[in-house]
């Protein structure tokens, strides 16, 4: 339909190589009021997404050329495609992989035609529903309300409580398209709740951004990116990333927001895109020093690698040529 959509017109690209299945996507979105269009190439698809800037995007990840999850990073690194919902359907599982990166959602083929319809009304509504809804659960009051003063505007209603009894309850009650949450409170451990929430029927899939002044041991943060989208360690740029993360996962449009709030997402991500992909190793004997850089340094989206003493150092260098910088401890037992 890429020749006949006027201004206003809802439109959904599909994103697939298998022609067959991209034809009943097809048929499918124009049953939802939606117009189609089609690219069987990552790369096609990405020119088409900044062309259209289509309502919504399904997203397959074995595509010949860029695959999906290399279009997934690119749309969602790019401040003109980011806010863009990306449904992936794929045979690949990476469930939790296209969650983190900022999709709405995932389903692993084959896929019932019952389940697609469902699907793609699922995305008819998201993209139907203009103000998105933001939990957060901080049981810190000044905390509580600066979060909601730094991320508020009018496409963002924000619920912000005190305790996981009150965020459990609110998730049953209601609708949410991201929570941010703190570690430290009253009445369960954060590590619980996040379980607590994955555990409900519109939980499993609710973008949860940790945010915590809390050191995290490497097993706790094993443990949290296993279940959590984002961690946030607060720091003198924290409210800066915090304010980045939910955009992404609200599906905001960058152009939209508040001038003050827009200029400083443009200066995190140009200082971010020089320094995204970078591959940086890390030497040291000390796994908690290991730990917080790691933190660190990929909240810029630099690729980590690490070793606990010279040798293995000189063996991971060894290995990997392109490595752009290191960062190195000079006291260690090799």
């Amino acid at each position: 339909d890429r020749n006949n959509i006027q201004p206003g017109d809802r439109t959904l690209l599909i994103v697939e190589d298998d022609t067959k299945f991209a034809r009943i996507l097809l048929d499918m979105v124009r049953q939802n009021e939606f117009k189609g269009i089609v690219a069987h190439s990552g790369n096609t698809g990405l020119a088409l997404a900044q062309k259209y800037q289509p309502s919504a995007i399904i997203l397959d990840i074995r595509l010949p050329g860029m695959d999906g999850w290399a279009v997934l990073d690119r749309l969602k690194h790019d401040a003109n495609t980011r806010h863009i919902p990306v449904h992936v359907m794929t045979v690949e599982e990476g469930k939790q992989r296209s969650l983190q990166q900022g999709a709405i959602a995932y389903l692993q083929k084959p896929i019932s035609s019952e389940t697609l319809h469902q699907a793609i009304n699922k995305i008819k509504v998201f993209v139907e529903r203009r103000v998105k809804n933001l939990l957060v659960v901080e049981d810190d009051e000044n905390q509580r309300l600066s979060i909601v003063e730094l991320i508020g505007n009018t496409d963002v209603a924000t619920t912000a409580v005190s305790t996981a009894s009150e965020a459990l309850q609110a998730i049953r009650n209601g609708q949410f398209d991201c929570v941010v949450l703190d570690l430290g409170l009253p009445d369960m451990n954060g590590f619980e709740l996040i379980e607590q929430i994955k555990k409900l029927p519109n939980g499993e899939t609710l973008p949860i951004i940790v945010y915590t002044a809390r050191e995290l041991t490497r097993a706790e943060d094993v443990q949290l990116r296993r279940i959590a989208e984002t961690i946030i360690v607060k720091d003198v740029r924290s409210p800066e990333r915090l304010l980045d993360e939910t955009a992404l996962f609200l599906h905001r449009v960058q152009a939209d927001l508040p001038a003050p709030k827009r200029q400083i997402l443009e200066q995190l991500q140009n200082s971010d895109f020089q320094l995204a992909g970078k591959k940086v190793l890390i030497i040291d004997d000390d796994v908690r020093n290991i730990f917080a850089l790691t933190s660190m340094l990929e909240r810029y989206q630099m690729q980590i690698f690490y070793a606990e003493n010279g040798s293995d150092g000189i063996a991971v260098l060894e290995n990997n040529p392109d490595i752009n910088a290191i960062l190195m401890d000079v006291m260690m037992p090799e």
